[in-house]
């Protein structure tokens, strides 16, 4: 069954923002909104990237996590 989600307190920028993508688009904010979080719960966190990597290198070998951590944090750093 469908679940329902309720946002509180959300900054004004961000709701006119995110209003105006969804007219742009001819849509409405609900359908918009729903699209965007099917994506991004698509699409694997940090975390479970990492741990995906893990099986993977443990079962082909590969760069350790703590070297991909390493490498996250040096591209954060830069941004």
């Amino acid at each position: 069954m469908p679940k329902n989600v309720q946002i509180r307190n959300l900054d004004d920028t961000t709701y006119e923002t995110l209003r105006a993508r969804a007219e742009a688009e001819d849509i409405s904010l609900t359908q918009y909104l729903r699209r965007e979080l099917d994506h991004l719960a698509s699409v694997p966190s940090m975390t479970e990237w990492l741990a995906e990597g893990d099986r993977w290198r443990a079962r082909y070998g590969g760069v350790s996590r703590e070297a991909r951590e390493q490498a996250f944090d040096d591209l954060r750093a830069e941004r």
